[in-house]
């Protein structure tokens, strides 16, 4: 049934193009890396149907993984909306997670109200390595909450990201992943057979990937 979820999720993200595969024309990340894939899930916002799917997804992998925190955690700025919905969904109360402190203010990091000895599950739309969905999980430990793990709509699979979640003590599972997502495009004609390869290698070594 699993499969089946990341198999739809897949679908959809290639459907409204929230997810582009350019394997002969590669974009360029922020952190510099050759990318033959591009990934804005804020996109599926705009779409209620997807947007519906991937929230009753997010809140079944909750319930299935974790049973019912206190609170939902959302971490800015791209999983704020999704965070909201899922905790709406489920009756609970939602704060998000800023990257920085706000320099004005009460100079905020986490935006709504959390107590010492609160459980959370943080909200993520994407996890490549795994550093700002960590970052996240520490200023709420930071603050007291009990992290019960993290959940999100996509992640590439990185080994990084596994070992960096591993060695932070977080559960973390994703509604769809890299390896499901190229079958769906191969599948689907998204993608040629001959493209799969050159796609394969990427994910071994992303920071040294040339076409």
């Amino acid at each position: 049934m699993q499969n089946d979820t990341a198999s739809k999720v897949a679908e959809f993200l290639l459907q409204i193009k929230a997810i582009k595969l350019q394997p002969e024309e590669p974009f360029v990340w922020a952190s510099g890396w050759n990318s033959p894939i591009y990934c804005d899930n804020r996109i599926a916002l705009s779409y209620p149907r997807v947007r519906t799917f991937i929230r009753q997804e997010l809140v079944k992998l909750i319930e299935d993984k974790f049973g019912r925190p206190d609170i939902i955690a959302g971490v800015a700025t791209a999983a704020i909306a999704q965070g909201a919905l899922v905790s709406e969904a489920l009756g609970l109360p939602f704060v998000y997670v800023r990257s920085s402190a706000k320099d004005h203010g009460r100079q905020n990091t986490i935006e709504g109200e959390v107590a010492p000895g609160q459980t959370a599950v943080v909200i993520e739309d994407l996890v490549s390595t795994g550093g700002s969905s960590l970052k996240a999980v520490e200023e709420l430990k930071k603050n007291g909450v009990i992290v019960k793990g993290l959940v999100s709509i996509f992640s590439y699979g990185f080994d990084t990201a596994s070992e960096n979640f591993k060695k932070a003590g977080c559960p973390f599972y994703s509604l769809c992943n890299y390896e499901i997502l190229l079958k769906q495009a191969l599948d689907t004609g998204y993608i040629k057979e001959g493209d799969l390869e050159l796609l394969q290698d990427w994910r071994k070594d992303p920071a040294n990937w040339k076409k």
